[in-house]
């Protein structure tokens, strides 16, 4: 006994349209009028956008689909479609590679902003106008801090990494303090889901009560008369 096994058979060039839309591409390859690779080119084409509904958002959705099917007969199927048939040249283009930038980072939690800032304020010649934007960085390094390590932190510590990031060359005077800032952890709410339930349920149960309370009593009433 023979069995079929994916193992077995060819790859599929399109794994999101399957095995039977490649059999039938591959059966249309072999139709011998033109008239019927089309008239059953448009009903595959109809198929593959069945198939994959998400591909209607995305613009040339038309157009799309008739490249798939050229690519799942491997260029080779002869039908007219109403777009230019893809050349095998265009699967194999690959785009530039994009240059990540590799530099160090001293203090990976304020960022190379930072250090571009502390290098642009040094170059600074006004004198109040450097120390506004000490000021500025000191107090951008010290939310950073809490944001990304969310934990408190002393002005001290910003003040300590702010001379290591300038050389020593930066400094807080020393009658400005820092801009407050905590972190506040975010406390869990219980629902109330389940009181709710039980409240409706005791609700529920009341009125329940109540009406088979009265209905007692208009028995007892009619059976006196």
């Amino acid at each position: 006994m023979n069995f079929d096994y994916n193992t077995t058979r060819s790859d599929l060039i399109l794994a999101e349209y399957g095995r039977n839309v490649q059999n039938m591409v591959k059966y249309i390859i072999d139709l011998p009028t033109k008239e019927e690779r089309n008239k059953y080119a448009q009903a595959v084409i109809d198929l593959m956008g069945f198939l994959n509904p998400h591909l209607r958002d995305v613009a040339d959705f038309k157009h799309k689909l008739w490249d798939h099917l050229h690519i799942i007969s491997d260029y080779k199927i002869d039908v007219d479609s109403p777009y230019p048939k893809p050349l095998p040249e265009a699967a194999q283009f690959k785009p530039a590679h994009i240059g990540y930038p590799q530099q160090k980072i001293t203090y990976k939690h304020y960022g190379k902003t930072v250090e571009k800032l502390i290098s642009k304020t040094m170059e600074e010649e006004n004198p109040e106008r450097k120390s506004a934007m000490v000021q500025g960085i000191a107090n951008f390094m010290k939310m950073a801090y809490v944001q990304w390590n969310k934990d408190n932190v002393a002005d001290e510590v910003i003040l300590k990494n702010l001379r290591e990031l300038s050389g020593g060359n930066l400094e807080l005077e020393e009658n400005v303090n820092l801009q407050k800032v905590e972190f506040r952890p975010q406390a869990n709410r219980p629902s109330n889901n389940n009181n709710r339930g039980r409240q409706n349920n005791n609700k529920g149960r009341q009125n329940n009560n109540n009406n088979n309370g009265r209905q007692r009593n208009n028995n007892n009433q009619k059976q006196r008369h």
